[in-house]
């Protein structure tokens, strides 16, 4: 629901058909928040379907209700009221795992180092995964769903 003075947070959107699984964006995921090259920490994961011979990006999309926020026992998730990001405050965040469990797209994971849980920042409003995606299989745009 948006209202006056709300803006719905953004999104990555994800067009598996265009998809040619090279993980690129992966790569610029965890650069930028890491300054590694290293797809187990990146905030956006490529999943492979074999049989359909298909990859699809597991990215957050800063649900309208977000579960993980309400599976969280330490209250580390928060969704901003204004802008609709579901942001993890790292230093609150137990690394139990929850979150993880109750997001329905496999969006959230836990980083390989710290245990902590991670999503989509959005890059501050400039997603470098879509900004390095050559086949224009990422796209920023569209509102939270769930």
């Amino acid at each position: 629901m948006t209202g006056p003075g709300r803006e719905m947070a953004r999104f990555v959107r994800s067009y598996p058909e265009r998809c040619t699984g090279c993980r690129v964006c992966e790569l610029a995921c965890s650069m930028a928040h890491d300054g590694v090259f290293n797809p187990e920490k990146a905030r956006i994961t490529i999943h492979t379907r074999s049989l359909e011979r298909m990859e699809r990006a597991l990215v957050c999309v800063h649900c309208d209700k977000p579960r993980c926020m309400d599976a969280c026992p330490v209250d580390a998730i928060s969704k901003d009221p204004t802008s609709g990001l579901v942001s993890v405050d790292g230093e609150a965040c137990t690394g139990c795992g929850e979150c993880v469990e109750a997001c329905p797209f496999d969006a959230m994971k836990l980083h390989p180092e710290t245990g902590k849980a991670i999503n989509c920042d959005l890059c501050g409003g400039d997603p470098l995964c879509v900004s390095y995606c050559r086949p224009g299989a990422l796209e920023f745009g569209g509102t939270g769903h769930g």
